[in-house]
């Protein structure tokens, strides 16, 4: 189950509505889509959020480039919400990086259909990565993004990465907007 949430900053306080993704394609998207939601252009946080597997966070201050934190990569790759916030930038790859290029192949003497012992036990204890959907590139298990994206609305990095369940909740518990994100829930 998903859900996302927009809560923008007015003068006023913070204004939460219930937002529908269905629509939403691209990160470019999503972005337009908060800026939408202040006209004013003050911050708007877009949080997402599929119950106990993984959340984001992505905040958009005016026309600067949305800032991105994922809670766990692996998850989201596996999910067409998740996708749209894994950037390549996010996950450290060149933009348009295709993986035909030699320097991108990992030969490591299993190219001949030797198997490496390493690899099964990797894929057992959630290993390395995922792989993400139609992309054949491995994402990482764990955070990636700007986990300082709500330092300066009172959420540290280190409550950020340690949140997992209700993070949705907890983020707006933070902000002072329970109440607010309860009525759009």
């Amino acid at each position: 189950m998903y859900f996302a949430a927009l809560l923008a900053r007015t003068e006023d306080g913070w204004e939460a509505s219930d937002t529908e993704l269905d629509d939403v394609e691209t990160l470019s998207d999503l972005a337009d889509l908060a800026r939408e939601a202040s006209p004013d252009e003050d911050t708007v946080l877009v949080l997402i959020e599929q119950e106990d597997a993984w959340f984001g966070v992505v905040r958009v201050d005016g026309e600067e480039d949305p800032r991105i934190y994922v809670s766990d990569a692996a998850a989201a790759a596996r999910s067409s919400y998740g996708e749209i916030l894994l950037t390549d930038e996010l996950l450290g790859r060149n933009p348009g990086d295709d993986g035909d290029d030699l320097d991108a192949l990992d030969l490591d003497g299993t190219e001949d259909g030797e198997s490496d012992a390493g690899d099964d036990e990797d894929d057992e204890e959630g290993g390395a990565g995922d792989t993400a959907a139609g992309t054949g590139e491995t994402v990482p298990h764990g955070p990636v993004g700007d986990a300082e994206v709500l330092d300066d609305l009172g959420v540290s990095e280190k409550e950020l990465r340690s949140m997992s369940g209700d993070a949705v909740g907890e983020i707006a518990e933070a902000l002072g907007v329970s109440e607010v994100l309860e009525a759009v829930r």
